[in-house]
């Protein structure tokens, strides 16, 4: 897969995670909706972090974020179990706008490179990307019923 599409597919998808974030209201940012564990200041703050420890964690690169960012925002974590303040909603929007160009630059010309082992059983710098790819599109699909539910409440 040619380097140029994967970041293109990474920076496409990245804006639309951004696009249904930003069209929700500030009240419901940290409303967790009925049948759901997190709200969404948690699902941007999960990408952001995900994205870090897949990609720089199993490549060698050095993380990009707090190392506080994990027991808020990692497999597993809910904002009921939280017993600090998160980061502010801004704040990770912004990490999610520049972690997609952070990760080109980093990583441009490593495609092929060998990586860390790791759960998803990719062996190199690409298929790490694509990994990440995936797991936004998950959380992707996710936003968009958390607005959903939000709206209808």
């Amino acid at each position: 897969m040619r380097e140029s599409y994967l970041f293109g597919l990474i920076n496409r998808g990245r804006g639309k995670l951004l696009e249904l974030l930003e069209a929700c209201p500030e009240a419901q940012r940290e409303e967790v909706p009925q049948g759901f564990n997190n709200h969404l200041l948690w699902q941007a703050g999960h990408l952001v972090t995900v994205t870090d420890g897949i990609v720089l964690g199993f490549s060698g690169e050095p993380s990009a974020v707090p190392a506080t960012y994990r027991g808020l925002f990692g497999n597993g974590t809910k904002p009921a179990d939280w017993t600090g303040e998160p980061p502010a909603w801004d704040t990770l929007i912004a990490q999610l706008r520049e972690q997609s160009g952070q990760l080109e630059a980093a990583l441009s010309g490593k495609m092929d490179a060998p990586v860390k082992e790791n759960f998803f059983k990719a062996e190199t710098v690409g298929e790490l990307l694509q990994a990440v790819m995936l797991h936004d599109n998950q959380h992707l699909g996710m936003i968009n019923a958390m607005l959903k539910v939000l709206k209808q409440g």
